[in-house]
């Protein structure tokens, strides 16, 4: 069995935001006892990711995505290589500020050998609404459901030897 990680990212008091939060919550209880999962809630820090991928093969990202022309709840699900941001040579950078493609390009080059490449999925869900408020809009948390649901059977097809 490959070890997996799932981080969901965001700010769940900005409201559908906080999704990627909502997800791992919902997967939380389910592979808490299990050895081979890692379920994290990495709110909004994403550097943070850089300590927490050592050991896993496979990493699946959940998180918001605004501005994707599409209405709230589509999910979107690709390879992390179609968005990973290429690594800007700053002394200076604020490691709290990063998003989570710029601290897996730091991961990459930190990491090198050991970094899980071409094991890496991104579930994006579209969102509008990041207001300062709790609580997820209706098609938000219908999308949050419907990721937690394929994440499960993206773990149990790795579970059974079968590439995501």
């Amino acid at each position: 069995m490959k070890k997996i990680a799932v981080m969901g990212f965001g700010n769940p008091v900005r409201s559908d935001d906080g999704v990627g939060c909502r997800v791992v919550e919902l997967l939380q209880k389910e592979y808490s006892g299990d050895a081979d999962i890692s379920i994290f809630d990495m709110g909004t820090s994403a550097f943070e990711v850089l300590f927490q991928l050592k050991g896993h093969d496979v990493l699946i990202i959940v998180d918001a995505v605004i501005h994707s022309n599409e209405p709230d709840g589509v999910v979107f699900r690709l390879p992390a290589s179609a968005i990973q941001a290429a690594i800007v040579e700053d002394p200076m950078v604020f490691l709290h500020s990063l998003k989570w493609d710029q601290a897996l390009s730091y991961a990459k080059k930190i990491m090198q050998a050991e970094f899980p490449e071409g094991n890496i999925y991104v579930y994006l869900i579209a969102v509008s609404d990041l207001r300062l408020e709790m609580g997820l809009s209706e098609p938000v948390a219908q999308a949050a459901l419907e990721v937690a649901g394929h994440i499960r059977n993206d773990i149990e097809q790795l579970r059974h030897g079968t590439h995501l």
